[in-house]
């Protein structure tokens, strides 16, 4: 007499099957390229026709498979496993470039201190830079500095002697003493 009884237990509930909503990092994204991604995924899982999502989003139907078929290349570009090493970032390459630069500028500041060293040993005089010009061949004019001409102009003017009494005042001022 073998009865076989077997105690089932409750199938434990796991933590993550009470959950709502995926864990999908969203933040930063626009709120209507959201709309049309959950739209586009309903029609894909069936719950919507193309049509009605095209309706919903106020796209033409063409407008729609063209945002559909956007949105899958972007599904199938993100599941492409990602290359191995360190990844290349903006700040990343700004950093690089500057640093560039300033080895670029070092160097041209060597080779101007050795050119200017060949041209005193051959016994040759360094050229004066060039004048700047308008683009017409003209000298640019060199800008006056309008504020100090005026306060030369200011501080050289001679102080005026008082002004002379009309003769009217003068003559009512002596008759009345």
């Amino acid at each position: 007499m073998s009865t076989q009884t077997t105690l089932e237990r409750p199938a434990a509930k796991s933590p993550r099957s009470d959950r709502k909503y995926m864990n999908i990092k969203l933040h930063g994204t626009i709120e209507e390229s959201r709309r049309q991604a959950a739209a586009i995924l309903e029609v894909l899982a069936g719950v919507l026709t193309p049509t009605q999502a095209a309706k919903a989003l106020s796209l033409s139907l063409m407008s729609y498979y063209k945002l559909e078929a956007r949105a899958l290349r972007g599904l199938v570009l993100g599941c492409q496993p990602l290359g191995r090493g360190p990844r290349s970032s903006p700040e990343v390459e700004v950093q690089r470039l500057r640093k560039q630069c300033q080895r670029l500028q070092q160097d041209v500041g060597r080779y101007q201190a050795l050119v200017r060293t060949a041209q005193r040993a051959a016994g040759l005089h360094a050229t004066a830079p060039a004048a700047p010009t308008d683009g017409k061949g003209r000298r640019k004019r060199k800008p006056a500095v309008r504020a100090l001409k005026a306060i030369q102009t200011i501080r050289n003017v001679p102080p005026e002697a008082p002004p002379a009494q009309p003769a009217a005042s003068a003559l009512a001022a002596s008759a009345s003493s």
